[in-house]
């Protein structure tokens, strides 16, 4: 299943979710009125009898009814929602909710090295920011989830069992599970989740402390009705908690074999991940977890974190998802590892250590093209949208061992991060950098504009085909500024790519990324929404994108024309518009790219198939216009891994 197959589903799985959430509030409803008419006809001096039928008892205790079910609905849904509001700070504020740790960027404990080399080089390889990092230190069970409403305000969690317990392989293939959830819209739907079942629980809560307080007025005129509905309430409120269960169940098991497919994909083997699944099932602490909160995020995990009964459990069953990585694999042999591993448990460093891998974590770096070298790009470049391959992953970290050591720790570093992406931007022309120097001091202050100038000698010598990498290094430091100075940096960028009234391609992307990662990052909960728009109500910016990418990507008209052609017949067939080169190709994109953004998941995969045709009509792209592409893309929501190392060049 493609990425945007994942994303159909999602949106169709959410719809089925609120259906079935409905019809759980509507019998809810229903059974707290039913219960409200047993304590009236109970307590009421007039016998229900003598109005002649149950309609129209209830028709004359209308007021009542109404006003119970006006209360139990806003108590379900008054709760949700102050549970999902709670959930919009981010991914984040759940790790930390369940004890979590966030890894600092400059921890030099190799275990905590290697995590996050692990998720930085995930990350860049498939093309979203790098997620905020964190170790849940109290929990020996190998466990990990991620959790935010999209990928720029994402967090990664994993176990300090998993530290322990997995080599390099198998952390990997847990880390890229997760990566799953993150890129494919699996992490809004568990936040809905949540918030759906905490609301329903609330009502059972309310039921409950109603019938405790209440237990010596039975006696008291109405005090029996009282007793009644808070004992309905109550119960009803757990048997929908039961039944959100089974739905949450549901859903969940179906997504972790997706998750875990998606992750043997990227990584192109299946031994790491089937080796950390026979882990958990072979080392005594398995992947529970002893947080209180855990049954809030137990659909969210990697292993089973409660170890619940088949009808409730929110994972498959263990070995059914090892036979799937490995087909002869059967319950003795990992009998036979709980055995081997009772009393001496696996330790993933050693393992690492026996095979020359401690010290190396980072890939060797290769040579990075020319500036103006043509990369080899062709149609198959558009598979890869949310599904990265082994040699995406090689090529990021090479991506990221090719950065120079400062650059890195500037970009980890809360402090650091802002100035460094502002001298990103930076022109090498003496005159502008002076005027742009003097843009930073008005809207922040002398001290910020001599931080950026400090650092403006070591990014001018870096290779084009690193700045994204390194600003995508900046963002999770970045995130944990304050609101205001988010929104504050995210003008000073684009007053800095203004400023000699043109716009390079470079400073476009790096603005736009900047622009859509920030604004992800405030406003979460929109940016993970799945858009409906259909294609041919969006022609005229389908056109545009095309026409932009069409004349970047190729430096004379007629080529430019049929690229256009090519990538127009791709994606609008019946469609007849003539190649018209735009004069303001910033611009054009600027009022496209927001409505695209809306088009539904086939919208987008019939546009991102057409935007690599039109761009790598002749076979080549030179390394702006592969960062143009991955962009644009980047801006629909549609992560493309770094194309340098899509092939050859000339």
């Amino acid at each position: 299943m493609n990425f945007f197959e994942h994303q159909r589903q999602a949106r169709t799985s959410s719809r089925r979710l609120v259906v079935l959430f409905v019809l759980a509030v509507a019998g809810i409803v229903l059974a707290v009125d039913a219960a409200l008419l047993a304590a009236i006809a109970i307590e009421s001096p007039t016998p229900a009898a003598q109005y002649g039928s149950l309609p129209a008892f209830a028709a004359a205790h209308m007021p009542a009814l109404v006003a119970a079910s006006l209360v139990t609905l806003s108590v379900i849904g008054i709760s949700s929602l102050v549970k999902i509001a709670g959930l919009r700070r981010g991914g984040g504020a759940v790790a930390l909710e369940l004890g979590g740790t966030r890894v600092p960027e400059d921890t030099h404990d190799f275990p905590l090295r290697r995590l996050r080399n692990v998720v930085e080089e995930i990350a860049i390889a498939s093309g979203v920011p790098v997620p905020e990092i964190y170790v849940l230190e109290q929990e020996a069970g190998i466990n990990a989830f991620a959790a935010g409403w999209s990928p720029s305000d994402a967090a990664i969690a994993v176990t300090r069992g998993a530290l322990e317990h997995l080599n390099r392989d198998e952390l990997q293939g847990v880390i890229a599970h997760e990566f799953s959830h993150v890129i494919n819209g699996d992490m809004r739907l568990n936040i809905r989740l949540m918030g759906l079942l905490f609301g329903i629980l609330v009502l059972a809560i309310v039921g409950r402390k109603v019938l405790y307080h209440s237990r010596g007025g039975g006696r008291s005129k109405g005090g029996g009705a009282i007793l009644l509905v808070a004992l309905a309430v109550m119960v009803v409120g757990y048997a929908g908690v039961l039944f959100g269960r089974l739905i949450k169940a549901g859903v969940s098991r179906r997504r972790e074999l997706l998750a875990d497919a998606s992750a043997v994909q990227f990584t192109r083997q299946a031994s790491g991940l089937a080796g950390a699944l026979k882990k958990i099932g072979g080392v005594p602490a398995g992947s529970r977890l002893h947080s209180a909160d855990v049954e809030d995020v137990s659909h969210m995990l990697f292993g089973d974190g409660q170890g619940l009964a088949a009808w409730w459990a929110t994972h498959p069953p263990l070995l059914e998802r090892i036979r799937r990585l490995e087909p002869g694999f059967d319950g003795k042999a990992l009998q036979a590892l709980q055995a081997q591993w009772r009393d001496t448990p696996p330790r993933g460093l050693d393992e690492d250590a026996a095979l020359g891998l401690v010290g190396r974590e980072s890939a060797a770096s290769t040579a990075l093209p020319g500036p103006g070298r043509r990369i080899a790009v062709d149609a198959r470049t558009a598979r890869h949208v949310g599904e990265p391959e082994l040699e995406d992953y090689r090529h990021a970290a090479e991506l990221v061992s090719a950065l120079p050591e400062e650059l890195r720790r500037r970009a980890r570093d809360r402090q650091d991060c802002a100035p460094l992406l502002l001298a990103l931007v930076l022109d090498s022309e003496p005159e502008l950098r002076a005027r742009q120097l003097a843009l930073v001091a008005e809207r922040h202050d002398a001290r910020m504009a001599s931080a950026v100038e400090a650092v403006t000698g070591a990014v001018r010598g870096l290779h084009p085909g690193l700045r994204l990498p390194l600003a995508e290094l900046a963002f999770p430091a970045l995130r944990r500024r304050p609101r205001a100075e988010l929104e504050q940096l995210s003008g000073t960028v684009d007053a800095l790519v203004h400023a000699d009234g043109r716009v390079h391609r470079f400073e476009y992307c790096l603005a736009r990324l900047v622009t859509v990662h920030l604004r992800d990052a405030l406003d979460p909960a929109r940016a993970a929404a799945i858009g409906r728009v259909h294609l041919h109500r969006a022609h005229t910016e389908v056109a545009g994108v095309l026409a932009v990418l069409a004349q970047a990507g190729h430096e004379d008209a007629e080529g430019a024309r049929r690229a256009f052609q090519a990538g127009l017949l791709e994606v609008l067939p019946r469609e007849s518009t003539a190649y018209r080169p735009p004069s303001d190709w910033a611009g054009t994109l600027d009022a496209a790219l927001p409505r695209l953004d809306r088009l539904d998941p086939a919208g987008k995969k019939m546009l991102v198939d057409a935007m690599v045709t039109a761009t790598a009509h002749d076979g080549r792209v030179a390394v702006a216009e592969a960062e143009l592409l991955r962009t644009i893309c980047a801006c629909l929501h549609c992560p493309l891994p770094p194309l340098l190392g899509a092939g050859g060049g000339e």
